[in-house]
């Protein structure tokens, strides 16, 4: 009987232990499961505290101040105000300068052209630089046969070719060689290929006051044109600009892991740059 009581009390101390053990098992299952599924959290909150750092800069590309907006940074604005002012003076000076461009070639087409009858009204813009710089283009052959003669008068623009032809291949301008000769043939060729043609000859005889409008034009036309390309340099700098800063911004708060700003100020005689990280 004594033995029998023994037993019983052995198996049940052991059972006992074994049911502790199975309740600190299943106890540290679950805290380990409790731990990895804190560190999940962890990780994935992470994840999305911390966006990939070439989003800011590829949006300040696109539209600069947008990568500034993303961070709530108040610049935002300055590159937003430059874009859209230079944008609104490119397109303002590119129309101006094609309306004058428009109106100069009207002016050659119909006052300074009108008399050679002729039948393309646009060529390039140095043909119309040549025009106000002369009077008259000159004829292209003075000769109505089949002979070729060259424009001599050189008041024109015809004129004035030829006389660089003749300087510059024969040994005397003032005394033409023979015209089978190759210094003839050099200088008839200089001239075919840099006189105005018959289909573009002009003449601002009695007309002066068109001419004076026409050099106004080109010059207004020329100016806005150049300063809308001033304003594409300006709006390249400003989408530089932007990106640049949206990518130091970037990489700094990703590298520290925190809130990172980027502050810079451009003064006269000095430039300031700042950076804070939150703590």
């Amino acid at each position: 009987m004594r033995v029998g009581a023994l037993l019983l009390g052995a198996v049940a101390l052991l059972s006992g232990r074994g049911g502790a053990m199975q309740v600190e098992d299943s106890s540290a299952v679950n805290d380990s499961s409790a731990v990895v599924d804190s560190f999940a959290v962890d990780d994935s909150s992470a994840a999305v505290g911390r966006p990939h750092f070439w989003v800011r800069p590829v949006a300040s590309f696109v539209v600069p101040g947008s990568g500034q907006l993303l961070a709530h940074q108040d610049r935002a604005a300055i590159y937003l105000g430059v874009e859209i002012y230079g944008l609104t003076r490119f397109i303002q000076l590119t129309l101006a300068s094609h309306r004058d461009a428009s109106r100069f070639r009207d002016l050659a087409f119909q006052v300074a052209r009108s008399a050679f009858s002729p039948t393309q009204r646009d060529t390039v813009f140095e043909y119309f630089e040549t025009m106000q710089r002369y009077m008259e283009s000159g004829q292209f052959d003075r000769d109505p046969g089949a002979a070729f003669a060259p424009e001599s008068d050189t008041t024109t623009y015809n004129g004035t070719v030829w006389l660089t032809a003749r300087r510059t291949y024969w040994r005397d301008p003032n005394s033409p060689p023979d015209p089978q000769s190759l210094e003839y043939a050099r200088a008839v060729q200089f001239y075919d290929s840099h006189a105005v043609g018959p289909g573009y000859l002009w003449s601002w005889q009695n007309s002066e006051q068109q001419l004076n409008v026409f050099r106004e034009t080109i010059r207004k036309s020329d100016s806005a044109f150049r300063k809308a390309q001033d304003q594409l340099g300006i709006l390249l700098a400003n989408h530089l600009a932007s990106v640049v800063d949206a990518f130091i911004s970037s990489r700094l708060s990703s590298a520290a892991r925190r809130p990172t700003t980027l502050r810079t100020f451009v003064g006269l005689t000095d430039a300031i740059i700042s950076i804070s990280v939150a703590f």
